[in-house]
């Protein structure tokens, strides 16, 4: 059996004011290509489907015309997506009961019986080869805020002892059903202990002091563990079982760099055959320019050496501009635009960084103005309670306020 395996689509995000529908649309349109040519028996997205709880109408007609060719193009296909962080549980699940005729599942929350236990085998998902047979189940596991979690009597910290149980018990609902030949993967999305995180554009994740939680939390029974959350792709761990796919474009100029892909797993039997990177091509340039902060002149130098391509505007690259100051320069923004006149790029950011001292080119100042709007409130909270207090910010504390910003991320849906 062959899988897909993606992640963090973001459909409906814009980069600095630009919205990017071409390039999603672009990233789409390659991905139903590649199913075909690999003639893949399922997809599986695992989580951050869209950027925001209240996505707009042109991302949500982008999903669902997606997911509707994907099937067209291959009549067999099972497809499994999970909410992840931005996501809203409800929206993504609303039309739940049409997705069903596309073989497709989606898993946006844990929901309760009318017992009030919760419903954990509906998260335990078989996988249809192309002849009909269950070839694999999967456990598809959204992203889990402490109302999805049973309680667990544990002595260790009680959020990483809820998850634990969650792909614990459906491991095991999992495991009454399977035969010997069958494979077990389980989806996820979360943050796990010695996976890199990208420095601008992954919301941060904290439940107490769970902010990363061990690999252990997924059982060697495991066969493959489909990941999202962090946007550069990698394996976690040193296995080659346990993978982030990454995003398929760059959320921030900091992913410039990142290899985006989606993976080809292929099954055989319940043993894990192969994986195989499938590059996605750039389908717009972002550009930093110069590389690293440099004086004004320097880079309206620079700005004005560029020599690019015409291109339509949707097609046009993105660019962050990075000056260093010692000073505030009033008309800043006014030469940047000017040294870009007539050339066919979009000019996204304007990143400023001041020298402590004129002179010292090593000793920058530690938070630009950009750098401060990129903090989110947990951790400005975190931060400002261990300059008064000089101690941790309290676990107790601390899960108050996420769920406090979660409520509000959704009050809106």
């Amino acid at each position: 059996m062959r899988l897909i395996h993606t992640a963090d689509w973001h459909l409906g995000q814009s980069l600095h004011g630009f919205e990017r529908r071409y390039e999603q649309q672009c990233f789409l349109n390659w991905l139903l290509a590649t199913l075909v040519d690999k003639q893949a028996d399922a997809l599986i997205i695992a989580g951050d489907i869209f950027d925001t709880a209240n996505p707009s109408a042109v991302a949500q007609q982008q999903l669902y015309q997606f997911l509707t060719a994907a099937r067209a193009s291959l009549p067999h296909l099972n497809t499994v997506l999970i909410a992840g962080n931005h996501d809203s549980p409800a929206r993504l699940e609303a039309p739940r009961p049409f997705l069903q005729l596309l073989d497709a599942v989606v898993s946006g929350q844990v929901w309760r019986l009318p017992n009030g236990q919760h419903d954990l085998a509906s998260l335990v998902v078989p996988l249809k080869d192309r002849t009909g047979a269950v070839a694999a189940w999967c456990l598809a596991v959204p992203f889990l805020r402490p109302a999805d979690l049973p309680k667990v009597t544990s002595e260790q910290d009680a959020f990483l002892a809820g998850v634990e149980g969650v792909y614990a018990q459906t491991l095991a609902i999992a495991q009454s059903q399977a035969t010997d030949q069958q494979a077990i993967i389980a989806l996820g999305h979360c943050y796990l202990q010695g996976g890199a995180a990208s420095q601008d554009s992954e919301r941060r994740i904290m439940i107490g002091n769970s902010e990363a939680l061990p690999a252990s939390i997924f059982s060697p029974a495991l066969t493959y563990v489909a990941l999202g959350h962090l946007h550069l792709a990698q394996s976690v761990g040193q296995t080659d079982w346990i993978r982030y796919a990454g995003s398929p474009l760059p959320m921030s100029f900091a992913e410039t760099q990142y290899p985006h892909q989606v993976l080809c797993v292929d099954l055989a039997g319940s043993r894990l055959a192969a994986v195989e990177s499938v590059r996605i091509p750039r389908f717009v340039e972002l550009l930093r320019v110069p590389a690293k902060p440099a004086p004004l002149d320097q880079v309206v130098a620079a700005l004005q050496a560029l020599e690019l391509a015409a291109l339509p505007e949707t097609e046009q690259p993105y660019l962050e501009v990075r000056v260093q100051l010692t000073a505030p320069e009033p008309g800043l923004r006014q030469r940047i635009e000017d040294a870009l006149k007539d050339k066919p790029v979009r000019l996204a950011k304007i990143e400023t960084r001041y020298l402590r001292t004129e002179g010292d080119e090593n000793e920058l100042a530690p938070l630009s103005l950009e750098d401060l709007a990129e903090l989110d409130p947990l951790h400005l909270l975190t931060e400002l309670y261990q300059q008064k207090y000089a101690t941790d910010l309290p676990s107790e504390l601390s899960q108050a306020f996420h769920q406090l910003l979660q409520e509000t991320q959704l009050e809106a849906v």
